[in-house]
C-alpha cells in the first residue's frame, strides 16, 4: 500500500514524471530513427563512408552514458536539452548499423530483375528494398528503444526529469518507497516498449522472410 499511496499522493506528481520520462525518451527515440536511418541509407552507397560511419558508432556504443549526458552540461547546462541530446546519441548506432545492414544484405540480382522489368527507383525502394530491409530496421529501433528507455534514469542527474527523480531522490535521502517506485516504473515502460516493438518486428516482417526463417531453423 505505501508504494500505492505514493503513486496517489498529488505532491509526488507520479503522472508529471511520467509524462516527462514519455517525452524524454519518445523525442529521443524518434529523432534518433529520422538520422539513423538517414544515415543508414545514405553510407551504404559508399563503401569509405560505411567504414567510418560504423567505426563511428561502435565508439559511441562505447561511450558510458553518463559520460555522454556530462559532456553537453557545460555548452548547454543542465536540463531536458543536454538530456535529449546524448540519449539520441545513445540510440542512433543500432539504427544506422541495422539500416546499413540491410541495405547491403539485398540481393544485387533482385536489383538488376526488377530494372529489367521496367521498376522506377522508386517502385524499387518502395516495393522491393523497403519490405525487405524494414524487418532489420525496426530490430534495430528496438533495441535501441529499450536502451533509451533504461538509461533515461540518469539523465535526472543533470535536470533531465522523470522516473529518473524518484531514483536519484531516493538514493539520497533513504527513501525506499520513492526508490522502489521508479524503478518499477523503467522497467515496466522497458518492457511494453520490448514488447510493442517485438510485436512491430514480427508484422514488418513478409511473410516469406518468415518462411525462410522456419526453414533455416527447422534444417539447424
Amino acid at each position: 500500500m505505501a508504494y500505492i499511496n505514493f503513486i496517489l499522493d498529488p505532491k509526488n506528481d507520479f503522472i508529471g514524471e511520467t509524462l516527462a520520462y514519455l517525452k524524454l525518451c519518445g523525442l529521443s527515440i524518434a529523432v534518433a530513427i529520422v538520422i539513423g536511418v538517414a544515415l543508414g541509407a545514405l553510407v551504404s552507397r559508399n563503401a569509405l563512408l560505411a567504414f567510418i560511419a560504423v567505426n563511428i558508432s561502435g565508439l559511441m556504443r562505447a561511450i558510458p552514458i553518463i559520460a555522454a549526458l556530462l559532456i553537453f552540461v557545460p555548452i548547454l547546462g543542465l536540463g531536458f536539452t543536454p538530456s535529449i541530446i546524448a540519449l539520441i546519441l545513445l540510440g542512433i548506432p543500432p539504427i544506422l548499423i541495422n539500416t546499413y545492414t540491410g541495405i547491403r544484405g539485398i540481393d544485387p540480382a533482385m536489383i538488376d530483375a526488377a530494372k529489367g522489368m521496367g521498376m522506377t527507383r522508386w517502385q524499387i525502394a518502395t516495393r522491393i528494398q523497403a519490405p525487405l530491409v524494414l524487418p532489420l530496421v525496426a530490430a534495430g529501433i528496438r533495441t535501441s528503444a529499450v536502451q533509451v528507455v533504461a538509461t533515461a534514469t540518469l539523465a535526472a542527474f543533470i535536470g533531465g526529469g522523470g522516473y529518473g527523480d524518484y531514483i536519484v531522490d531516493g538514493i539520497n535521502v533513504f527513501n525506499y518507497t520513492e526508490l522502489i517506485v521508479g524503478a518499477v516504473a523503467v522497467a515496466a515502460l522497458a518492457i511494453l516498449v520490448e514488447l510493442f516493438m517485438s510485436w512491430l518486428e514480427n508484422i514488418l516482417t513478409p511473410v516469406g522472410l518468415k518462411v525462410q526463417g522456419q526453414i533455416a531453423t527447422e534444417k539447424a
